[in-house]
Formats: C-alpha cells, structure tokens, sequence
C-alpha cells in the first residue's frame, strides 16, 4: 500500500468515526476521576502549558496505566504521560494557543480554513474525548539511552503534526514502526483503542472505544470541568 492510499483509508475511518459518535449512546458511570500525579506509578509528566494541571483520569483508566507502568519497569522504560483529561477551559486555551500557532505560518488563510486545520488535530471542548477522562496521550522514555524514543515525528517530547502520525505511515522507519508497535501494544492490552491519526492517542470507555470495540454504548460521558 503506498502512503497516499493509506492516507486516504485513514481518513476515511476517522470521518466514518466522526460521524458515528452523536449515535452511541452513554450511560455515565460517574467513575471519579484521580490524578497520575499522586500515584506511585514509575511514570514520567509532559510540562503543560495549563497552570495546576493535575493530568487526571477516570478511575478504571488509573489502574489501567498503573499495570503498563508495571510492565515497563521491567523493560527499563517510563511511561511518559503527555496530556489526559482536560476540561472545556483547558481544551479551548489548547485550541487558541494552536490557531495562533497555525495563523502565524498561514498569514493568507481564513479563520475558518485555520479552524478546519486545527481541527484535524485538537477537537472543540463539547468533542474532544480528553473531556471524558477516558483519553490518554502518552510517549515512552528509555531510561538506558537516557532519550525520549524515536516514533518518527518527535523531537523529545516535540512533536510535528503531519500525516506520518498516523500509526503506521508506509514512510516511517522499521525501528520507529517497532517502537510505534511497543506503545499501541501497552495500551491495546488494556482494551484501549489507538487513535487512526495519533500514535500517541488512546481511548478507553468514551465513544470513540465504543465505536472502535462494536460496543452498544459508552460509559464516559463529558466532564466539563
């Protein structure tokens, strides 16, 4: 498959998913959420630009990354947690602070073609699956090469936002592929779902894992804040 036809099958999936999510139905919980940041979990935190930021995730979701935090441990590797719930405030200030970013390269766009192209990658509030606690952004750090690990589009923990973040683009590396596979497959063993378009993104419990597992309905709705 050349990297254009994955591409485009990619996203063919990301908008079917896209318009699947008003039809799943939910049936909240209520699960708590709890912070990452108090655990005693071997884990490692992505500065966030969000002041007091707590990096919280539902209760089912905690236990979940303590178990692969476990399994690293053994491998001399650290979960390394780049961003998880985040309320309508939070989203709103990641959307804002990109289409500065966006508007400042593309000078000669509109606003509304900046939105579309923010879009791609960070949702509105009332859409995003980070509002629901159910969604993990996550990287993996080596503590034996002392180094964030090479997933293709990373510079540390600086990432570049184009189409080889889909999970795996046919132009990324045999390494950076298996360094892709050790991630997805942490989380796939804990029922979470990959995002089509973010190797980094996983869902568990929130519609999107709902759509992805043929589940009749979600569990985590919304948490506004």
């Amino acid at each position: 498959m050349t990297a254009k036809e994955y591409c485009e099958l990619v996203e063919r999936l990301d908008r079917f998913q896209k318009q699947l999510i008003s039809t799943i139905p939910i049936k909240e919980d209520n699960s708590p959420l709890i912070s990452l940041r108090e655990s005693n979990f071997n884990l490692m935190f992505e500065p966030s630009f969000y002041k007091g930021y707590k990096y919280m995730v539902r209760e089912a979701v905690f236990e979940k990354i303590g178990r692969i935090s476990k399994t690293l441990d053994k491998e001399d590797k650290r979960l390394i947690i780049r961003s998880v719930w985040r309320g309508f405030a939070h989203q709103k200030l990641l959307r804002n602070r990109r289409v500065k970013i966006i508007k400042k390269k593309h000078p000669d766009k509109s606003l509304k073609e900046i939105s579309k192209m923010v879009s791609y990658f960070i949702a509105p509030e009332e859409k995003s699956m980070h509002s629901t606690g159910g969604a993990v952004d996550a990287l993996i750090y080596d503590l034996k090469k002392d180094c964030v690990m090479d997933f293709g589009n990373n510079d540390g923990l600086k990432l570049e936002l184009n189409k080889t973040c889909y999970p795996f683009h046919p132009d990324i590396t045999a390494q950076v592929r298996k360094n892709r596979e050790l991630l997805i497959s942490l989380f796939d063993k804990e029922d979470f779902v990959v995002d089509p378009t973010e190797y980094w993104h996983f869902d568990y419990g929130n519609v999107i894992w709902a759509i992805e597992k043929g589940k009749k309905y979600a569990k985590y709705g919304i948490i506004k804040n």
